[in-house]
């Protein structure tokens, strides 16, 4: 097998999703995903620590990146929520955008995989700490800066959860600004 691959840690990606997909995520190994990536275990381990990496790895982080980095630099005229969306709209096009098409069968594994769905948990809460922190360099206090974070999440969920319907094609950064209309519908008293 190869040593060295282009794009080693896309490859291994697409690999264990398809693996994850054929034969569920319990059956599969590291072994089969360097495999059917066409490298070595060595070469897994050198973009991963595990399997349930893969499905979460390099993305997490730069989005926590570009959505704290985002709403930190919003103008301070900026609403709070406002300040979030727009973090939010800029990890879409910048990070999640790219991996739409992989994004349901993603979300399908992790669905049906109580270990995934810790690990997801605790990337959502990454990503809320990381908003808050951003919230409090702008001068939010620490609870609202929290709330508000929180908020952000349920409206990246509810978008993220019409983005991945075989059906919609709208990109993830015009669903955004929907879920927030339909959550200050929920918080004003205005939705059925």
């Amino acid at each position: 097998m190869p040593r060295w691959g282009p794009n080693a840690a896309g490859r291994l990606h697409d690999a264990a999703l398809t693996l994850f997909t054929e034969q569920g995520y319990e059956q599969t190994t590291v072994a089969q995903i360097a495999e059917r990536a066409g490298l070595t275990e060595r070469s897994f381990f050198n973009h991963f620590t595990n399997k349930r990496e893969v499905l979460f790895g390099h993305t997490s982080e730069h989005q926590r990146q570009v959505v704290a980095r985002e709403v930190a630099s919003r103008p301070a005229a900026t609403p709070p929520l406002e300040a979030v969306l727009h973090g939010l709209q800029a990890a879409a096009d910048e990070v999640l955008e790219d991996f739409r098409e992989l994004a349901a069968p993603r979300r399908r594994i992790i669905d049906a995989t109580p270990e995934l769905q810790e690990r997801e948990e605790a990337k959502r809460a990454a990503l809320t700490a990381a908003i808050a922190d951003a919230l409090r360099e702008r001068g939010l206090d620490a609870d609202t800066a929290l709330l508000t974070a929180g908020l952000g999440l349920l409206v990246q969920q509810a978008a993220e959860q019409q983005w991945v319907r075989p059906d919609e094609k709208r990109p993830l950064r015009d669903l955004l600004p929907a879920a927030l209309e339909s959550l200050r519908g929920v918080v004003d008293g205005t939705t059925a």
